[in-house]
């Protein structure tokens, strides 16, 4: 519900503004949704590779940096 009412709250801003401004507006969203697909590719990359190197990171010889 909460979600609801600050859709409309914004929707409303936005409206409000001059056309330039929404255009300008757009072009943030637009960057913030690339930037948060970017950021989900980057963490579902590091995710699937944490199996692969596994071995790697949990060794014996490796054990004293666990410590940092």
């Amino acid at each position: 519900m909460a979600d609801d009412v600050q859709a409309k709250s914004l929707i409303e801003k936005i409206t409000a503004l001059p056309a330039e401004r929404v255009a300008e507006v757009e072009d943030f969203v637009d960057f913030l949704s690339q930037r948060e697909q970017g950021l989900a590719l980057t963490r579902a990359g590091a995710a699937a590779s944490e199996p692969a190197f596994a071995a790697v990171w949990d060794n014996p010889e490796d054990a004293a940096y666990d410590a940092l």
